[in-house]
């Protein structure tokens, strides 16, 4: 069943790979170019597989960063995954014992593809939702091990190399921002990342920005629920 299962996820999740190949790679980079072992990006990888959050942690060995700034900034970056799991309570829950492995594997664009992609139907739901969860991880950790290993053998600058994920979140939004519906959450998230950049600069907007944005979106929770619904209403009519 679970040789089916990943069969069944394989192609659905081709977009992933070849997103998570090249930024892994990237990150992979960047991490032994700080003159870690290879092995230890690979480690990274399946024990913390937090993506952007892996990339704000390279700046993290640099002296002069204090315990209490790395805690706040992950917490930041990845605040959204609260959400997340909240729309996924029912789905995991029947899950068993994998709830804990699928809970821990949660990224954007996983978290993406239980939405939008259909299980087969002769797929079980929760075998079919794992697979995925696996195979993207899977090519995260393999472009991890590929940039980790030519940043070791292959003498070059990685500077610049750090874009790679900020392109991929551009990218990501474009798409979204084309796809139309309810624009209210990425307008709001340009007008405070705007502002704040031009008030607090460069080099501090990130945080400030981020829980104006979090504050926004929970206070004005219900009225961005209204208007997603009447778009809905509007598409289906």
């Amino acid at each position: 069943m679970y040789k089916k299962a990943f069969r069944a996820a394989f192609p659905h999740t081709v977009p992933v790979l070849t997103g998570y190949l090249f930024i892994g790679i990237a990150f992979g980079v960047m991490f032994q170019e700080k003159g870690y072992h290879f092995l230890w990006a690979i480690l990274m990888s399946v024990l913390v597989y937090a993506g952007s959050g892996q990339y704000l942690a390279v700046h993290f060995f640099a002296p002069g960063v204090s315990f209490i700034d790395i805690i706040f900034m992950t917490f930041m970056v990845n605040v959204r995954h609260i959400f997340y799991g909240l729309s996924l309570l029912e789905r995991f829950g029947k899950m068993g014992k994998k709830r804990l492995y699928m809970i821990f594997s949660l990224t954007d664009e996983t978290y993406s593809l239980f939405f939008v992609t259909k299980v087969p139907q002769d797929v079980a739901e929760d075998k079919f939702l794992f697979a995925v969860a696996v195979l993207d991880q899977f090519y995260w950790v393999l472009g991890s091990a590929i940039g980790a290993l030519a940043g070791a053998v292959i003498p070059f600058r990685a500077e610049g190399i750090d874009f790679a994920m900020t392109a991929l979140f551009i990218v990501i939004f474009t798409e979204q921002w084309l796809a139309g519906g309810n624009r209210i959450p990425a307008v709001i998230g340009l007008v405070f990342a705007g502002v704040l950049r031009l008030v607090a600069g460069s080099d501090n907007f990130i945080l400030p920005s981020m829980i104006c944005i979090m504050l926004c979106l929970i206070l004005g929770r219900k009225y961005i629920e209204q208007e997603k619904q009447k778009g809905e209403d509007e598409n289906a009519d």
